[in-house]
Parts: C-alpha cells; sequence; structure tokens
C-alpha cells in the first residue's frame, strides 16, 4: 500500500460540523475520508498490550473486525496482517493500514479520518505521523445545543453537559494548537 504520508484527521464534538467539512475534503480527487467515523483511537489504542506480541495483535485485529464501525471499511484482513508485520508494529501504523485499504480501493493516494474528539489523542497521533494534519471543528456551543434537540427532539439533553463537553474540547484545541502550530488547524 503506497499512499501519501500525510494523513488528515477531522476532530470535534458532534454536531460541529465534522461531516460537512470530510464531504468537501472528499471532493478532492486525491483525498478519502470513509463517511463513518472509524472510532479506533478511542476504542482500541492500547487495548490489547504491545502489538508487536503476535498474539496481542491477532486479539486486537479481531476485535476490530468485529466492530461495525471498522467493518464499514470493508477490510481485508489477510492483506492488512501481511502488511502489519513488514513495518512498525505500532497501533497507529495499524489504524492507518485499515484507512490506507480504504483510500486504495477508492483510487486515492491520501487518506483521512473523521472521529469525534480524536483531539484527545493529538500527542499519540502526532507521534504515530509526524506529517499529520488534524483539523478541529468548534461550533458555537449554543447553535450546536439547539442543532442537537432537533436531531433528537425526544433526547435527554442536558445543556450542562453540553457545556461541559464544549469547554473541555475547546481547551483541547488550545492546547493542542500551542504544541502544534503547523500540523493543527482550529475552524470555528
Amino acid at each position: 500500500m503506497q499512499t501519501n504520508t500525510r494523513p488528515i484527521f477531522i476532530g470535534g464534538l458532534d454536531r460541529c460540523g465534522k461531516t460537512t467539512l470530510r464531504a468537501f475534503l472528499v471532493s478532492h480527487p486525491n483525498i478519502s475520508i470513509p463517511a463513518v467515523g472509524s472510532n479506533m483511537w478511542t476504542y482500541f489504542y492500547g487495548q490489547f498490550g504491545d502489538l508487536s506480541n503476535q498474539e496481542n495483535f491477532e486479539r486486537c485485529l479481531e476485535a476490530m473486525l468485529h466492530y461495525k464501525h471498522v467493518r464499514f471499511l470493508k477490510p481485508d484482513a489477510d492483506q492488512i496482517r501481511r502488511a502489519f508485520w513488514q513495518g512498525e508494529t505500532t497501533y497507529g501504523r495499524l489504524f492507518g493500514l485499515f484507512l490506507e485499504q480504504f483510500a486504495e480501493r477508492e483510487g486515492k493516494p491520501r487518506w483521512g479520518e473523521q472521529t469525534g474528539l480524536i483531539e484527545r489523542y493529538a500527542d499519540i497521533v502526532f507521534k504515530a505521523y509526524p506529517e499529520g494534519r488534524m483539523i478541529h471543528m468548534i461550533r458555537d456551543p449554543r447553535d450546536r445545543y439547539m442543532a442537537s434537540l432537533k436531531m433528537w427532539p425526544n433526547g435527554k439533553g442536558r445543556a450542562g453537559g453540553a457545556a461541559a463537553r464544549w469547554l473541555y474540547t475547546t481547551t483541547l484545541a488550545k492546547r493542542n494548537l500551542k504544541k502544534y502550530p503547523d500540523q493543527y488547524k482550529v475552524i470555528r
């Protein structure tokens, strides 16, 4: 799998514009970003120990292949297995192999992903992909909350929880922008 080594990660809270930004980016002939966020960093990073241990790798791969957001990518497990042992045996590289394969099937050389709150993992994402880019979407909290109520009118809308998540993500945005000024972009 030969793809551009500058992946694009789109983060932020739900109802903040990640899907719209993704739609703009994938209209480019060289950029592939799945319509469904994989959540790989959230659910799998570090959960199976050292992946250079083949048993740990196989347990992780098996769990990933059963997760619906990863299945959406329609991965070829044998191809991922072969490619994984030909390079660094890290979580970041494993996750990238799934997304590279997806991009390759779309005929696009550059891959990316949109995953809510991936900004929490900026340090390990940039360690795995030093040339990567992260775009952090932030929407006005009042507007985001109203959009959530429209989307889920019968839900248990909790303004306090929504405000706390917004404060958390904006704190991460400030931190990451200061730490990675050339790789991190905040869009309000």
